[in-house]
C-alpha cells in the first residue's frame, strides 16, 4: 500500500496534542523525532519525554487528500495558523507494526501497576505486572484515557470484588482489576476482535478463568461492585442508564473516554444515581468518578 508521511515541527509542550490531532484527521500511524539531534537522558519508569523541538510525523494513507488534513491542522490550537509549517512526502512501505512494537515500552501506573508489552523484559518482577499484547483493540495504557482508570484501579481494593469492564477492547481494565485482586471480572464490547483479544491477553496473564466476555446482547445483567467504562462521550450519555443498573449499591464506577470540556455534560446523566468526585484531567481527556447511592 501506498503511503504518505506529514512532518509538523512542534514544541515539548504540543507534540502530544498534536499527534491527537493527526490521528483524528486519519494517520495510520505516528513517530516523533529529536528536530536538533539533542539527546534526552534515561527517563523515569512510565516517564514520557518530548525533546524542546519535536518533529511530529504522520503517516496516512495515499489516497488520503492531504489539502483537507493540512487546512484543518493549520488551525490547531497548538499552532500558528500564519506560520504553520508542514512537509508532505511518499515514503517507502515498511513494517509498521514491528516499529510500532519497538517504541512500545513498559509503564507504571500507581505504585502497584505495570502494563508491559508481552514482547519485552518485565521492568520489576514483584510488582503486579500485565502483559499486554492489544492486537487489533484499543487499549495499551498510552492513551491518557487507559491512564486515569489505570490509575484509579491501582489505588483500589479488590478483595472479593466482581469488576465490570464497559468496552473493554484489549483488555487491559479488566485484567489489571484480576491482576490486582479481583475475584471476577466481565468484560462486553461491541466489537467481536475486541473480545478475542481480550481472551488471550486473559490467557497471557493466567487469568482467563476469572474472566467472562460478552457482547453487549448477550451479556447477562450482573451487577459488578466496581465499574469501569472506557468508551467515549456520546455512548456514555446514550448507554447511561444501563451502566448505572450495572453498579452494585455502595459500589464504584469510573468513566473515561470524554475530553475536559464534556465531562460536566456527562456527569449530569449519572449524578441523580452516582455521587462524584472531582473530575480528574490527563491532558485534555477527564474521568469521573463515584459512588452509587443506596
Amino acid at each position: 500500500m501506498p503511503w504518505i508521511q506529514l512532518r509538523i515541527p512542534s514544541t515539548a509542550e504540543n507534540a502530544d496534542a498534536i499527534s491527537d490531532h493527526m490521528m483524528a484527521v486519519g494517520a495510520q500511524a505516528i513517530t516523533f523525532m529529536d528536530t536538533q539531534d539533542t539527546p534526552i537522558y534515561e527517563p523515569k519508569p512510565g516517564e514520557v519525554l518530548f525533546w524542546a523541538e519535536t518533529t511530529v510525523i504522520g503517516l496516512f494513507d495515499a489516497e488520503v487528500d492531504m489539502d483537507i488534513v493540512t487546512t484543518y491542522l493549520r488551525h490547531m490550537p497548538e499552532t500558528d495558523a500564519d506560520n504553520f509549517t508542514y512537509k508532505v512526502e511518499a515514503v517507502e512501505d515498511k513494517d509498521w507494526e514491528r516499529e510500532w512494537m519497538e517504541n512500545f515500552h513498559p509503564i507504571q501506573f500507581g505504585k502497584r501497576l505495570w502494563i508491559c508489552p508481552s514482547w519485552r523484559d518485565i521492568p520489576d518482577p514483584d510488582a503486579v505486572n500485565v502483559m499486554l499484547d492489544p492486537g487489533l483493540a484499543f487499549g495499551t495504557g498510552t492513551h491518557p484515557t487507559t491512564a486515569l482508570c489505570l490509575s484509579w484501579l491501582d489505588g483500589l481494593d479488590f478483595t472479593g470484588k466482581t469488576v465490570i469492564d464497559y468496552g473493554c477492547g484489549s483488555g487491559i481494565l479488566a485484567i489489571a482489576a484480576l491482576k490486582l485482586g479481583a475475584e471476577k471480572a466481565i468484560g462486553i464490547d461491541i466489537d467481536p476482535q475486541a473480545l478475542q483479544a481480550s481472551q488471550a491477553n486473559a490467557e497471557r496473564n493466567q487469568v482467563s478463568d476469572k474472566l467472562s466476555l460478552y457482547l453487549p446482547e448477550d451479556a447477562p445483567d450482573t451487577q459488578g461492585d466496581i465499574v469501569v467504562a472506557n468508551i467515549l462521550a456520546g455512548p456514555l450519555k446514550e448507554l447511561a442508564p444501563g451502566i448505572i443498573s450495572r453498579v452494585k449499591e455502595d459500589g464504584l464506577l469510573a468513566l473515561s473516554g470524554l475530553l475536559e470540556s464534556q465531562m460536566r455534560e456527562v456527569a449530569t446523566y449519572y449524578q441523580e444515581h452516582i455521587s462524584l468526585n472531582d473530575p480528574i484531567v490527563k491532558d485534555e481527556w477527564a474521568r469521573i468518578d463515584g459512588q452509587r447511592k443506596k
